[in-house]
């Protein structure tokens, strides 16, 4: 059911006598009714000793559809067999998902290998299985439990409303006459439950909200008045179809009152050609982010942002988030917490069907590398409509893993109380470009046992810690030619949310220098004095201020101060005051805190080394004669 988020074919299915078998199963797929094409397409691969591809396709796909992977993945690795490499990416996606809900683990993982020859996608990839494959199932962050209100059918799409939760459920109501054929279930609606109360029956949420189709997946404003929610094109309480008889979904605003919801509307990016659906809110209610197949995407079903005006409605056209995010699979429930997005994917490295995923939101609206959640959050099969309480490192997931009471249940987890406290991950970037540091080597040390562990960053500049609790922790960020940080972590005695936003930028040496003939020096700007004196001007101090800086990221440089002036005045006494003003200049630096034997001399020497042509008796601008009025910085090579 997770799968509402696409369309309803209307047009009745009526056959002839002189249609085919093919023919009729073709019906009945295009019609949703997987199970009736499966007995056809079946009967049809048995009568033919080679089946058409149409015929292998189509059975992959009814059987992925249905969730039954096993039989998905016999068909897919026959379509496989058959197109090797050149089989399409999206049947790949399926067929490594399929593998891996079969526990074929390396042979999904050869498959990939195999596959992508794109180096960017590959390192991806690898980046997620990588991380993966660092997470400890023994030791397991979470413990999940399946919640006493999920029922027979399809429960799924939770979230926290007040005191306790809304959800979607296909469970026997008024609807049970009109099934949905996808899955021969009832329409969906929604519900509100208080998990805490075990003896809470779930009941219908709003007075007046139920339609006679799909109502599912939504979401609230911070003050719980203004709602989004996911719902079938509907005309006279009839579906509303597009030239192709599909009515698909959109997405609707609305407000509550009173226990009633007044004012829908359709947002304005909806469509009767593409569905939009799973609406979620950012952290500051100025942004919605939702699924859509809409054209232009990557995949299947992409991840959308747009952003809202301050009543609510929408301000501009929806975004979609990109390749870091979106993939030739489903994306699809995104929820947004603590700068983290979270969604659920199968065109991800991933445990198999739908996982979940976190990445976290950059500046300039882009995403780090999705990284998978692990178990128990994710199993093998579908796992979806993740969302927490912000306040715990608790929340809700929906998934149709063995040992279910229905097709999709609805169930909470809870972080475990380990001997470790917190992950703490993020990235280390380049300050002055904002890319990737690679390999940047980041030290994790405590007060009692000095050096506890060192790593290295990937290729996106990804770091990850699990911290011990009740420590203070201090981490160490470094790279050759590049500025150290150092932060410091303190974790309490009980597990906190996992903290995986924290950039660390390092300054690069060579955005602080220049490289003049064989010398490289402290980049600044001409140091400038009052005339006939020496003291530092504050004009200067500004400019001396990016040397401070430069000898402070870097405590391992030396310097040598050379101060010139230009050739208006007496050689002598330029000399004498160049030599004046160099000395102040170390005096400046020392008494600023850097070590007096990192300033290797400090010497004048007036107008004997000038930039340009305006020697004595020359007539020069005043611009030119600055050019040779300058105090350069040297770094001393080791």
């Amino acid at each position: 059911m997770k799968k509402i988020l696409l369309y309803i074919f209307i047009l009745s299915v009526t056959f002839s006598v002189a249609q085919s078998k093919e023919e009729r199963a073709d019906l009945y797929y295009s019609d949703f009714k997987f199970d009736e094409a499966i007995n056809l397409y079946e009967d049809l691969a048995s009568e033919k000793r080679r089946p058409s591809l149409q015929v292998i396709q189509r059975l992959a796909d009814s059987y992925f559809n249905v969730n039954d992977y096993q039989s998905a993945k016999d068909w897919y690795s026959k379509l496989y067999s058959i197109k090797g490499k050149e089989i399409e990416e999206g049947n790949l996606i399926k067929l490594v998902q399929c593998l891996k809900a079969s526990m074929e683990i390396s042979r999904a993982d050869n498959l990939l290998k195999e596959y992508y020859k794109d180096p960017i996608k590959l390192k991806m990839m690898l980046a997620q299985k990588a991380h993966l494959d660092s997470i400890s199932a023994e030791n397991p962050k979470y413990k999940l439990a399946n919640l006493g209100f999920n029922s027979v059918k399809s429960d799924f799409a939770p979230v926290l409303y007040k005191t306790g939760l809304v959800f979607a459920s296909a469970r026997d109501t008024l609807k049970s006459n009109k099934l949905y054929p996808w899955n021969n279930q009832p329409y969906l609606d929604l519900y509100f439950t208080n998990p805490k109360e075990k003896e809470y029956v779930p009941e219908k949420f709003l007075e007046n909200m139920e339609s006679s189709f799909h109502d599912a997946t939504i979401a609230f404003s911070h003050n719980s008045r203004t709602v989004y929610f996911t719902r079938n094109y509907i005309k006279k309480n009839k579906l509303n179809a597009n030239a192709e008889g599909l009515s698909n979904m959109e997405i609707l605003k609305g407000t509550i009152l009173d226990n009633k919801l007044i004012n829908v509307s359709s947002l304005s990016f909806n469509s009767k050609d593409y569905s939009c659906g799973h609406p979620t809110l950012s952290q500051d209610g100025m942004s919605l982010y939702f699924t859509s197949d809409m054209p232009g995407g990557y995949g299947e079903s992409d991840i959308y942002v747009v952003a809202l005006t301050n009543t609510g409605d929408v301000a501009g056209s929806p975004e979609n988030l990109g390749p870091m995010i979106n993939t030739r699979g489903r994306e699809m429930f995104p929820f947004i917490g603590n700068d983290i997005l979270y969604f659920s994917s199968d065109g991800h490295y991933g445990l198999g069907g739908l996982d979940v995923f976190a990445s976290v939101i950059l500046p300039r609206s882009e995403y780090s590398l999705p990284l998978n959640r692990g178990e128990p959050i994710n199993s093998n099969m579908d796992d979806f409509s993740y969302v927490r309480e912000m306040a715990s490192n608790d929340g809700y997931i929906a998934s149709n893993r063995f040992g279910g009471k229905g097709d999709d249940d609805v169930y909470y987890f809870e972080g475990v109380k380990p001997t470790d406290c917190l992950e703490y991950a993020g990235y280390v970037l380049d300050e002055k470009t904002g890319e990737p540091i690679i390999e940047a080597i980041v030290e994790l040390f405590d007060s009692e046992d000095g050096l506890v562990s060192a790593i290295k960053t990937d290729t996106y500049g990804f770091y990850n810690f699990i911290l011990p609790c009740d420590k203070t922790n201090k981490l160490v960020f470094s790279k050759r030619k590049y500025s150290k940080k150092t932060s410091s972590v303190t974790t309490t005695n009980i597990p906190q949310e996992p903290s995986l936003n924290n950039m660390v930028y390092l300054t690069p040496f060579e955005s602080l220098v220049v490289k003049d003939g064989d010398d490289i020096k402290i980049n600044v700007e001409p140091i400038y004095f009052d005339y006939d004196k020496s003291d530092i001007t504050a004009r200067a101090e500004i400019e001396l201020k990016k040397v401070l800086f430069a000898m402070r990221e870097f405590p391992e440089i030396k310097i040598k101060i050379e101060s010139h002036t230009d050739s208006r005045g007496k050689d002598s006494y330029n000399l004498k005051l160049s030599d004046a003003r160099a000395k102040s200049t170390r005096n400046y630096l020392i008494a600023s805190g850097i070590a007096e034997s990192r300033i290797i001399s400090a010497s004048g020497y007036g107008e004997s080394q000038l930039k340009n042509e305006c020697s004595n008796g020359v007539r020069c601008s005043e611009q030119k004669h600055l050019i040779n009025r300058r105090s350069d910085f040297i770094v001393v090579p080791k």
